[in-house]
């Protein structure tokens, strides 16, 4: 199957842009006041967009893209892959730090190895060229979502964003992945 891959921020506190003819001049939005609520300003996501079905699988995360939760990441995907009887995965991703670092690399080669001995879903990795994100074809996902999702009344709870989200890309919400600190 052939996948295309990219985390993205969600944030609670966006603004829609607005267009609109208006006699009174341009409409205008004003800051909502801050308060804290304990929830972060913005939510991390790992996406997949898959080709084969258009749709998406996506994991939220708990802290910031790192390769560890990449890791997490790619074995969830890989795991939900196995199980509708997927035998690889081409996955096209940019060159971000936790994508081309070392441990992701020899973890995804680990990985391939016990795919091809034990079954299950190998991994080839594409890299796209640097400074070129309109190569990867989840960005237009990625802003037509964030359009889908905006609130102009207020801020949004986490957990309506999470909510939003998955909704609007169709996709059951998971567990989020936790950011392991050492």
């Amino acid at each position: 199957m052939l996948g295309f891959q990219d985390e993205v921020w969600w944030s609670r506190l966006a603004r829609p842009g607005l267009h609109a003819w208006s006699d009174d001049g341009p409409p205008r939005l004003h800051e909502p006041p801050s308060e804290a609520d304990g929830d972060p300003k913005a939510l991390a996501c790992y996406g997949l967009l898959r080709s084969d079905t258009g749709g998406m699988l996506l994991r939220f995360v708990e802290g910031r893209p790192v390769s560890q939760v990449t890791e997490d990441f790619l074995a969830w995907a890989c795991a939900r892959l196995a199980a509708e009887g997927k035998r690889a995965l081409l996955l096209i991703w940019d060159n971000a730090s936790w994508h081309v670092s070392r441990r992701v690399r020899a973890w995804i080669k680990a990985h391939n190895r016990r795919a091809r001995a034990e079954g299950g879903v190998r991994i080839i990795a594409c890299y796209l060229p640097v400074k070129a994100p309109w190569l990867n074809a989840i960005e237009p996902k990625w802003v037509h979502g964030k359009r889908a999702i905006i609130e102009p009344e207020r801020k949004l709870t986490a957990g309506e964003v999470v909510e939003r989200v998955c909704g609007d890309y169709g996709c059951e919400p998971s567990d989020p992945i936790t950011q392991q600190v050492a």
